[in-house]
């Protein structure tokens, strides 16, 4: 199968698209990946780059700072981006567009579509704001996009069932809709040193992620935190009682969830959340705020905190009794090994197939 898949460069759909790309090559097809949000970093470009020198022609990377729908300046994202995806589609045959951005589901080229809903505005709004969110022509724009995208595609996934409800309370969902979790494979653990600290990773500046809550916490495990300080060009302050790392690429957030003893995930909106389950497979305990997707993922394989102190004592007995850190550690692992990237891989082969046979069986082609 011929397949072009969307992506963007700013967050965890990156990584998502190239598991789920890699997965794919592995099966036998051919993709050809687009990325918008604005041009990749060098790291992201030497991942595409690994791919294409290991699969030739049955891989291919296109690159472009085309607005997100979700940017201030989403009225470019459709129109800019839709010709470049139907000349892709023509020059690639591609046989099916999985999109990970919801306004491409309104591509019309004789193709079926696919969108992944990785999260959207209006459940983030009622996670990390108190009322509604303020109009605004970009939020009607937004809407309009989204809608229009899910109206036109002929199926639906998201990573969670939470995910999909959260969808469906601001927007008409398509009738062929599916929970297939993220998936992410690693190779097991090196034998480094653990530290006993506490990581989590994040953009300083999401609110979605929260990573100020660290800033109450008072724990005697030192607190890291790797992820992006500047947005837009300005740069966020220091964070009192927590290392600043700043971003880091594949291979040392790797590097570092293997030298650490736990992932703290304080995010007050996380639709699935891959990191804490690379941190998983890495070795590390997950600590995770409660709220209903997180439990879904992690269910008793984590600890849940509700608060700054909650999460301060969680922190203070992983510190000092040993026998809970190692349980809670290897629980997490045997919980983040159901997520593999092949059983991801497979549950969207399963459901690329059947849309594609629908889509020939309803225009009479054999």
């Amino acid at each position: 199968m011929r397949l072009l898949i969307t992506t963007d460069t700013v967050g965890g759909v990156w990584r998502f698209s190239q598991e789920l790309t890699r997965g794919l090559l592995d099966a036998g097809c051919a993709v050809a990946m687009v990325s918008f949000g604005r041009q990749p970093s060098a790291s992201q470009l030497s991942e595409c780059q690994a791919l294409t020198h290991q699969w030739s022609e049955q891989f291919r990377f296109i690159s472009t700072d085309i607005p997100l729908e979700w940017m201030q300046e989403n009225w470019r994202s459709f129109d800019e981006g839709a010709p470049l995806l139907e000349k892709t589609i023509r020059e690639f045959g591609a046989e099916l567009l999985h999109t990970n951005q919801f306004c491409f589901g309104a591509v019309q080229i004789g193709i079926p579509t696919v969108v992944t809903a990785h999260s959207d505005v209006l459940s983030w709004g009622r996670a990390c704001r108190s009322g509604d969110m303020e109009d605004s022509e970009w939020l009607r724009r937004y809407r309009k996009l989204v809608q229009r995208g899910l109206d036109r595609a002929d199926a639906l996934t998201a990573p969670t069932v939470w995910m999909l409800q959260a969808l469906g309370e601001g927007f008409s969902l398509p009738s062929e809709k599916r929970v297939i979790p993220n998936g992410r494979t690693l190779p097991a653990p090196g034998k480094r040193v653990r530290r006993l600290q506490a990581v989590t990773t994040g953009r300083l500046w999401d609110e979605a992620k929260d990573v100020a809550l660290l800033e109450q916490v008072r724990s005697p495990m030192p607190l890291v935190l790797a992820g992006d300080t500047e947005y837009d060009g300005v740069r966020s302050g220091m964070m009192t009682g927590v290392s600043l790392l700043g971003q880091l690429n594949e291979e040392e957030i790797v590097r570092l969830f293997e030298e650490s003893t736990a992932y703290v995930c304080t995010s007050r909106y996380e639709p699935f959340g891959l990191a804490p389950l690379e941190a998983a497979l890495c070795g590390c305990a997950v600590v995770a705020r409660r709220i209903d997707s997180l439990r879904e993922v992690w269910g008793e394989d984590a600890l849940y905190f509700g608060n700054a102190e909650e999460l301060s004592q969680i922190l203070t007995r992983l510190y000092v009794d040993a026998a809970m850190r190692a349980d809670m550690q290897e629980r997490a692992y045997k919980r983040a090994r159901r997520y593999s990237r092949e059983r991801m891989t497979k549950h969207y082969l399963e459901l690329f197939t059947m849309v594609t046979t629908r889509t020939r069986e309803a225009a009479g082609v054999a």
